[in-house]
């Protein structure tokens, strides 16, 4: 998500300040202090359930020796840029490598459905364009990272994000998808009409066969339910 702000300084022909005046642009998804908050305001209900690894993919030995490489060389939690870049879009778009044709991958694209419903993800998968790939269409699966390890903040944004996401399709029978990551946790979701479904088990990077079969189902669900 982004917060704009912008400060303008006047000044006259000498050089002298005259005064300024402060521009913000709230591209914020609306704050919540948690994720009740938000489905109680969007109606939703909540359970829980396991995420069944029913596609699991083999993982690329390219992306195991990146990973394994940044793990133990890099400083990728030095800054939550750091951990995008180097953790969580590497493992995302190997993935997605394998459905180009049916999915686009988004980073940081803007979303909005009215003042309360818009913002920025950190990476969308959407449907793939038939007019081509800058076109953006029925997104599924929203994926934040948690700020500073803060997976109660960031579960709140990543509902408000899938809500946002189902409004967008304009089929709420479709399900969305949500993810949570510090670049080390994954930890998955579901929205499908009126019911937010958490899923209990906690994927590790460390075990990324696991992490990387889940992944995949997500996509897989997705494609054999569009047919």
């Amino acid at each position: 998500m982004l917060d704009l702000k912008i400060c303008v300084i006047y000044i006259d022909i000498y050089g002298r300040k005259l005064g300024k005046l402060k521009i913000e642009f709230d591209m914020a998804f609306k704050q919540y202090s948690n994720l009740a908050e938000v489905l109680l305001a969007s109606k939703v209900s909540y359970q829980k359930s396991v995420f069944a690894i029913t596609y699991p993919l083999t993982v690329p030995d390219i992306l195991q020796e990146d990973i394994s490489f940044t793990l133990y060389e890099v400083a990728y939690n030095v800054s939550e840029a750091a951990i995008c870049e180097n953790l969580i879009y590497p493992i995302l778009k190997s993935v997605w490598r394998n459905y180009t044709n049916e999915f686009s991958l988004w980073s940081h694209y803007s979303l909005k459905v009215n003042d309360e419903l818009l913002g920025i993800p950190d990476y969308v998968f959407s449907k793939r364009s038939e007019k081509g790939q800058i076109f953006f269409e029925s997104p599924f699966v929203a994926v934040v990272e948690a700020k500073k390890d803060n997976f109660t903040e960031g579960w709140s944004q990543c509902a408000l994000e899938m809500i946002t996401l189902q409004q967008l399709n304009q089929n709420s029978a479709q399900e969305i998808y949500g993810i949570v990551s510090n670049g080390d946790v994954w930890e998955f979701a579901s929205l499908q009409k009126d019911v937010f479904t958490t899923y209990l088990n906690k994927f590790q990077i460390t075990d990324l066969t696991d992490l990387y079969g889940v992944l995949n189902t997500v996509l897989q669900n997705i494609k054999r339910k569009l047919g």
